[in-house]
């Protein structure tokens, strides 16, 4: 510093001016612009590590593990330590731990109906082996094509519609070689025809079930990135198991179904059997009657669809709290830092919360442009099974609840509760700092304040919207200086000049550099406290004239203090206000939905201004549109696989009017006393349920044209043919649908994307089982005719 204040200004007589005469040199600091707090300390350091875009997080996670250790171990002082407090590592755990509790009891209770139905443990093994082998070729493919495996992609296997193919293979196989129990036969003659009767109906029931999954790759935006990995995952492993049924499984059957083949007889199942067979009899004899009961259950159901909300995407519960504390926009740095310890120490206070952290202002590296009004914490919670949750407060809201509470005694600060995480995805997805806005485009910035203030008043009245915030861009105080040109022209200045003495005395002006080994530091050229702290002293700056005449600031502009923009929101190249809100108690398209109309009667937009409404309702409505064109698809994709199957329209077209009129029923039952909305996760389980409900009608229509091939007539071949396959059909059913019944039941962290697919499904092969197994017989009887082109 002293080499500095020694430079030589200029000379006056032969005396040098130095800077240290005309300037004090001192160590100067940038401006404050934010704080973190973590625990009980006021002012510590916070790092935030980004992951690369298409990097697996487990694989940079355990790196950024091993270099934490290297940086506390070797480099950092013994007082200094990176401690990690969001790691998300520990959410990664969390939910590969309930994805494996769903999958293992889903595998559980698939090999206990493989059991009771094939009434062999040799048999079930078998079909049990389908399962590890599907498993590792998807693994296998997910690698080959770099696919990392995530929630929704592991969490939606099924194991039960992953053996289906497999339980059609061996039990035809074990029910020939039964029938042929005490009589001599050639082993590997009986396997051969038994697989090449059912090899052709399980390739293309299959090929149904994959093409169900492949409608999902023509998603975009966040509901393709969510969900292709999903189709992935299922069309491999499905394309693995119909490789081991058409190959490993009768090698199989020829190696431990030698001897010894011999069915017993299940009282519960004859007795199913006979009851299915005299009811199915009378179906037969009043197929009209059959149907329009069919179609009216079906009618019923859609009564439900007004009862279920919608919804984007169910959240993923975090196992953490993101709190955001709104303050008076023109609050103070020295005031709002003396908030954060008080807020944090009443979130400390609860017994589920392990660590407090908060983030007060914006950063130095210029990535947020928010002020000490904003202040965010972290709050990190014991895992649920933890006894601190068995008291009154056992869940997450019911903690929300209480924090509110005591949080409410700070007078003029609005509290909003999210996930880390999600707040994150959030202000990315909406550009502010909440999952739903209103975006109110246009040019002047008071009406657009005026607009938002209409706005809000709406949603203020709107059942089910909560947290209203509009987002202030005006009402900060300013100090307008306005320069006079052509006072400014009289003594040979520019406004240029004025900008220049401004800019120096104000906020400073870097005139070099000093070099401190590898650091750098701006020399700042500013004008010292008294000149600058309030509207007299900057009045009284003298400017420089051309002619050497020294003049006050306030002969040559108009000074005056005035309300200014605090911000100024873009977006494609036009200015917005944001009105920021949350919707609780009601679900998402409802709430948004009436308080759009609403807003559409009420407020009324001049010529240049119009409204958005974004961020996670704009996902919902996208990803709607795109269920249009998906949807007919999947259909399209159906039907053309059916036709290649039967070699008509006729059957393919009654298999997809069965599968229509009783999928939907059970899917949308379940939906209704789940209280679960229509997302995307439960609407693709509709779309992939459309694969897996055509396959028992593909397994029933190949057997019937199979009987009538060898000299059956149609009603007789119809009846025999369901009475025969109503084993398999029960069981590719029951395990598909158990296959997925613990994730439509789980709770734990991670279950909730992954939920309403399951319930979907679940709900809709109940359904599909329970009235299919009369329906499909009876439309099969309605159309079939003795000219008939019969395939198998």
């Amino acid at each position: 510093m002293a080499d500095i204040g020694n430079i030589i200004v200029s000379e006056k007589n032969g005396i040098p001016v130095k800077v240290s005469d005309l300037a004090q040199v001192q160590i100067g600091y940038a401006p404050r612009l934010g704080q973190f707090g973590y625990k009980g300390q006021n002012e510590a350091v916070e790092g935030v590590i980004l992951m690369r875009v298409g990097e697996q997080a487990q694989v940079i996670l355990k790196r950024v593990e091993e270099m934490t250790k290297t940086l506390n171990d070797t480099i950092l002082p013994p007082d200094v330590k990176v401690v990690p407090y969001y790691d998300r590592q520990d959410l990664i755990q969390e939910t590969t731990k309930t994805v494996e509790r769903n999958l293992l009891r889903g595998m559980l209770l698939v090999l206990v109906i493989l059991g009771l139905f094939l009434f062999s443990a040799r048999t079930a093994l078998i079909v049990a082996v389908t399962i590890p082998f599907a498993l590792l070729f998807s693994f296998i493919c997910l690698d080959w094509r770099h696919i990392p495996a995530n929630l929704l992609s592991i969490g939606a296997i099924d194991f039960g519609i992953i053996v289906d193919g497999s339980v059609v293979m061996v039990e035809n196989i074990f029910r020939e070689l039964a029938d042929r129990y005490g009589t001599e036969y050639n082993l590997l003659d009986v396997i051969r025809a038994a697989a090449g009767d059912v090899e052709r109906p399980i390739f293309y029931a299959i090929a149904v079930i994959i093409a169900g999954y492949l409608p999902i790759y023509a998603l975009t935006g966040p509901s393709g990135r969510l969900f292709s990995p999903m189709a992935d995952t299922m069309s491999f492993a499905l394309l693995g198991a119909l490789l081991c049924a058409l190959t490993v499984l009768p090698v199989l059957c020829a190696f431990f179904l030698r001897k010894h083949v011999h069915e017993p007889e299940v009282r519960i199942f004859e007795w199913v059997k006979d009851r299915y067979g005299a009811v199915l009899g009378w179906c037969l004899n009043h197929r009209s009657v059959t149907v329009a009961l069919a179609l009216a259950v079906f009618g019923s159901s859609l009564l439900l669809i007004p009862f279920i909300g919608g919804e984007f995407m169910p959240h993923l519960d975090e196992g953490a709290l993101w709190v955001r504390a709104t303050t008076p926009y023109t609050i103070s740095f020295e005031e709002a830092s003396k908030l954060s310890p008080q807020i944090r120490n009443i979130l400390a206070s609860f017994p589920q919360v392990t660590t407090v952290a908060n983030e007060l202002g914006r950063p130095d590296d210029g990535t947020d442009s928010t002020g000490f009004f904003n202040n965010e914490f972290y709050v990190g919670l014991k895992p649920y099974s933890d006894p601190a949750w068995s008291g009154a407060i056992s869940e997450k809201p019911q903690l929300i609840e209480a924090i509110q509470k005591k949080l409410a005694t700070f007078p003029g600060i609005i509290f909003n509760y999210t996930q880390p995480a999600e707040d994150a995805v959030d202000e990315a997805e909406t550009g502010l700092k909440s999952a739903l806005a209103v975006k109110i485009f246009g040019p002047d910035l008071n009406t657009l304040e005026q607009k938002a203030a209409q706005v809000r008043e709406i949603l203020q009245k709107t059942p089910g919207i909560t947290e209203i915030t509009v987002v202030r861009e005006l009402g900060q105080p300013s100090l307008t200086i306005t320069p006079d040109r052509e006072k400014l022209a009289r003594y040979g200045l520019n406004v240029g000049d004025v900008n220049t003495l401004i800019e120096t005395a104000m906020g400073g002006q870097a005139a070099t550099q000093v070099i401190q080994g590898e650091r750098q530091f701006d020399l700042v050229v500013r004008m010292q406290e008294p000149f600058r702290n309030d509207e007299n002293a900057i009045r009284n700056l003298l400017i420089a004239t051309p002619d050497g005449q020294y003049l006050p600031l306030s002969q040559f502009c108009d000074i005056k203090v005035d309300s200014g923009a605090s911000f100024i929101y873009r977006e494609a190249n036009q200015r917005y206000i944001g009105v920021q809100f949350s919707v609780e108690g009601r679900d998402l398209a409802g709430a948004v939905g009436e308080a759009r109309d609403k807003v559409a009667n009420a407020v009324q937009l001049p010529i240049g201004y119009h409204l958005d409404w974004g961020g996670e309702y704009k996902e919902y409505l996208a990803s709607r549109q795109q269920m249009k064109v998906i949807g007919p698809l999947t259909v399209v994709l159906i039907l053309m696989i059916l036709f290649a199957l039967y070699g008509n329209f006729k059957f393919p077209v009654i298999i997809f009017f069965s599968v229509l009129v009783t999928e939907p029923v059970g899917g949308l039952l379940a939906l209704y006393l789940t209280h679960t909305n229509f997302s995307v996760s439960s609407l693709l389980g509709f779309v992939a349920l459309m694969g897996v409900a055509v396959q028992t009608s593909v397994i029933l229509y190949s057997f019937i044209n199979k009987l009538r091939l060898e000299g059956m007539d149609i009603q007789t071949a119809t009846l025999q043919a369901s009475l025969l396959r109503l084993r398999p059909i029960m069981m590719t059913a029951l395990v598909a649908c158990f296959g997925l019944l613990p994730a439509a039941m789980s709770t734990g962290i991670g279950s909730d994307s992954q939920k309403p697919f399951a319930i979907v499904i679940v709900g809709g092969l109940a359904s599909r089982l329970l009235l299919s197994t009369f329906l499909a017989p009876v439309l099969y009887a309605l159309v079939a005719r003795d000219g008939d082109t019969l395939k198998v």
